[in-house]
């Protein structure tokens, strides 16, 4: 599907009008938004808009590095945004000039639909920034980047919850829920850290076609890229050290129990000890001849046990 919404050089907004019929000489400026396009609408790129034949290729491979490229007037940006199920990434490809923004992408995303609707409404309240084709693209970065943020709480608070659940599970389960919120966090470091290092190269560059005021505005996509990659190395740290303490926790417990399992075989060593001298079949035993013998070996072997568990408990064997 392609969408097209173009200014007019009085301020006014045409919405999906035919690609082909639209001159760019007779709009302020346009944006052309490819949403899961058909082989045919790809072709456009090409003959409607002349674009590199590399740029066109890096549109047709899933998934591209987040990056900036120049081609004479035309900035190549290849973005990423967020599957909120799967925290995969998804490629958002940018062609940014100075009369038309072109967006493409293959999946249809809310994010886009989002900065649409925005950028709609700001050209015709005439508040805020709606300067052009850089206004438009801003508004789709920062879309992107805002959608970072719930995948991101929404693991702060999974943690949250795992901290305190840490003696009411097993550890078994404990310690494979942390490693299902490690792998992630990898995943969003995998998208969030490019798409930072890409915005740190839009904010310093001095071939984007933006000025100083516009310039802010990216800054502050740069901040929230900085924050959301210091919240993930802090929640990164906090998954190594629950997985530290859940391992000191399991080692505290099986060490609880050897203990307890010592203290019972060594009570029970003298116990065997004398069942096993009195159990051999020699026939001359002058012990198993005296009438009181039983009772004698039982009360001697509960006298030994209960003072030997009374030795452990004084030695400090069951703190």
């Amino acid at each position: 599907m392609i969408r097209t919404l173009a200014v007019t050089h009085k301020g006014e907004v045409l919405l999906n009008l035919a690609l082909g019929e639209i001159q760019l000489a007779d709009y302020a400026w346009i944006w052309v938004d490819f949403a899961s396009p058909t082989a045919e609408e790809t072709l456009m790129l090409d003959s409607y808009f002349h674009f590199h034949p590399l740029a066109i290729e890096d549109c047709m491979h899933i998934l591209q590095r987040p990056k900036l490229d120049y081609y004479e007037s035309v900035q190549f940006f290849v973005l990423h945004a967020l599957n909120e199920r799967t925290l995969e990434a998804e490629e958002i490809d940018l062609f940014l000039s100075k009369n038309f923004l072109v967006s493409y992408h293959h999946q249809e995303k809310s994010e886009m639909n989002e900065a649409w609707d925005q950028v709609r409404r700001e050209i015709h309240s005439r508040k805020g920034w709606s300067g052009g084709p850089m206004a438009a693209a801003y508004t789709v970065m920062d879309k992107l980047v805002d959608k970072y943020f719930p995948s991101l709480y929404s693991i702060e608070d999974e943690l949250a919850d795992l901290e305190s659940r840490g003696s009411s599970e097993s550890v078994e389960e404990l310690m494979s829920q942390v490693f299902d919120v490690r792998g992630r966090l990898l995943k969003l470091r995998r998208t969030i850290v490019p798409m930072r290092d890409l915005m740190y190269r839009i904010v310093n560059s001095q071939h984007v076609q933006s000025n100083g005021e516009e310039r802010i505005y990216f800054g502050d996509i740069y901040d929230h890229l900085l924050k959301l990659t210091d919240m993930i190395e802090v929640d990164r740290e906090m998954t190594a050290d629950l997985r530290d303490s859940y391992i000191s926790l399991n080692s505290n417990r099986m060490n609880s129990i050897m203990k307890t399992l010592t203290v019972i075989t060594t009570v029970f060593m003298p116990l065997t000890l004398i069942a096993g001298i009195y159990g051999m079949n020699f026939r001359v035993m002058p012990e198993l001849e005296w009438k009181y013998g039983y009772l004698a070996i039982l009360l001697l072997m509960l006298v030994l046990g209960g003072g030997m568990f009374q030795w452990f408990r004084r030695s400090g064997w069951f703190k």
